[in-house]
């Protein structure tokens, strides 16, 4: 799901003073929302797949995809449905006006585009919005690449206008004219030097990936911002050993890994807090990893190096980190 993972920060990481440029309305209940430095300097550099937090009141921060262009160094762009019956971070993005000053953290990427000469994406709703440059990625690349983006109406499908450039490899399927994503169709043959990228609700990351089972290993690559329901019945305590604070540690049956380092005064950077954002990603020197985040893959999981500690723990008795 991302490239090589960036030295994780136990220290607080570097904010950015930004101010609301525009706010433009691009499907149902979706804006579109331009950001630029307060001070006009350069923004830091992204890549497709990346994401940014966005600081929206004291203890509210969400994470969004970056959707614009990552050539474009003056200015971030995320796109945000609005969800009145969720944590309320939609509903205070949508509060936002143009002139209005915004704290920025970031940015991150766990989901970036590996090489391919084939791709296949697949969006769902506002999924569509780290997909839109990895289209113009590998659009650029010369690579051969179809999309399959749904909705629940074509109004509700946001940059349908710009994806019209790109023809018949952009496959529109409005749910209340044409059904659900034909996964059967779309998946049914696994294809050898394909990957599949995909983001959405959660039916249907989990309809991908069982369609995707006879795949080859690491043909599928998803983003999710929901949480997995995690088993914590058979949770026991280990040791936790911080190799360079020089503290060993703790963590009970009940504890987070997280919450014992900031009890031990480790500062430790955070924000979702529940595996899905990778902020609190965290180097591992020793013991096998229990991972229970969204954001590694297998590969990354397998390679037992770092972790997200606000979720996962350890299998065994003794965890060492490079903190």
């Amino acid at each position: 799901m991302s490239q090589a993972l960036a030295e994780p920060r136990t220290t607080a990481e570097a904010e950015i003073d930004a101010v609301v440029r525009s706010v433009e309305t691009v499907a149902d209940q979706v804006v579109l929302l331009t950001l630029r430095a307060q001070d006009g300097t350069e923004l830091p550099a992204w890549a497709p797949g990346a994401h940014i937090d966005l600081v929206l009141g004291e203890d509210l921060v969400r994470q969004y995809s970056l959707c614009g262009d990552p050539a474009d160094r003056s200015q971030y762009q995320v796109a945000v449905l609005l969800e009145p019956e969720s944590r309320g971070g939609s509903v205070a993005v949508h509060r936002l006006k143009t002139g209005d000053r915004i704290t920025v953290r970031g940015p991150r990427n766990h989901f970036s585009l590996k090489p391919s000469t084939r791709y296949i994406f697949i969006a769902g709703g506002i999924g569509i919005t780290p997909i839109l440059p990895m289209i113009a990625e590998a659009e650029a690349r010369g690579a051969d690449w179809t999309l399959h983006y749904g909705g629940r109406s074509a109004t509700s499908m946001a940059f349908t206008d710009l994806l019209a450039k790109y023809g018949d490899r952009v496959h529109l399927v409005p749910q209340d004219e044409q059904g659900l994503l034909d996964l059967t169709a779309i998946l049914g043959t696994p294809a050898g030097g394909t990957l599949v990228y995909c983001c959405g609700p959660e039916p249907l990351l989990n309809a991908v990936e069982r369609g995707c089972e006879r795949w080859p290993v690491n043909s599928l690559h998803l983003e999710r911002f929901t949480a997995l329901d995690i088993d914590t019945s058979g949770d026991t305590a280990f040791e936790l050993v911080l190799e360079r604070s020089g503290k060993t540690l703790t963590v009970e049956a009940d504890q987070t890994v997280l919450e014992v380092m900031r009890g031990a005064g480790i500062p430790v950077l955070s924000s979702c807090q529940e595996g899905t954002c990778g902020t609190c990603e965290q180097m591992v020197l020793e013991g096998e990893v229990d991972h229970r985040d969204s954001v590694l893959d297998d590969e990354e999981k397998a390679a037992n190096d770092c972790m997200m500690v606000c979720v996962s723990r350890c299998k065994g008795p003794r965890l060492v980190l490079d903190a």
